[in-house]
């Protein structure tokens, strides 16, 4: 398992626990183009930084999840998952966006671990490192596996059509609380559901 806190973590969240939007990374920020290992090819899905803005401006926590089994597999290592997290970090802070953390699961899908999602590992490493509460967070993503996840720790999973998304939607076994176009459209979707409660 692997993780990087963004250093502006604690001077954004001070001591209080917030309410946190769990993220997938490829096909929900980023294009999906499969086992992405070099940095160059990462490109943002349109509207996806100014998603994570809209966010960042509500006062809500901004975590990366993500299942990296390319480091498992041997097609890549941790080291250039993080050269590519900060690729990331890096496009989504031209549009004045940020992230408070991202974490990855680097194993084979078939070592049984328990922070590949739809396992919550991931989610209860973020909970032990950045005193987050998952009471009334959401996990968006393009996969089963992360409305699978949603359900797996009490928060409202969100399947958006973008990378896998549309053909996921009909493989799900457990409804998504909301099936968005794209992340700009989950993050409303969550704003004014926030609103609301």
């Amino acid at each position: 398992m692997g993780a990087a806190v963004n250093d502006g973590f604690s001077q954004r969240t001070g001591e209080m626990k917030r309410r946190v939007v769990f993220l997938d990374r490829d096909g929900t920020i980023n294009e999906d183009v499969g086992y992405l290992s070099d940095p160059a090819g990462l490109v943002l899905i349109p509207g996806a930084a100014m998603a994570v803005r809209l966010l960042n401006e509500a006062g809500v926590m901004v975590v990366v999840v993500s299942n990296q089994s390319g480091v498992g597999r041997g097609y890549y290592t941790d080291t250039d998952v993080e050269a590519v997290n900060q690729r990331l970090i890096l496009l989504l802070g031209e549009s004045g966006a940020s992230v408070d953390a991202l974490y990855w699961c680097n194993h084979h899908p078939d070592e049984g671990c328990d922070c590949r999602k739809p396992g919550p590992g991931l989610v209860a490493k973020a909970v032990e490192e950045l005193s987050v509460d998952v009471t009334g967070s959401y996990v968006v993503g393009d996969k089963v596996s992360d409305v699978e996840l949603a359900g797996n720790i009490g928060a409202k999973g969100i399947l958006v059509l973008t990378g896998k998304g549309a053909r996921e939607v009909e493989k799900l076994s457990t409804p998504a609380a909301f099936v968005a176009r794209d992340l700009r459209e989950a993050v409303d979707w969550i704003i004014d559901e926030m609103k609301k409660a």
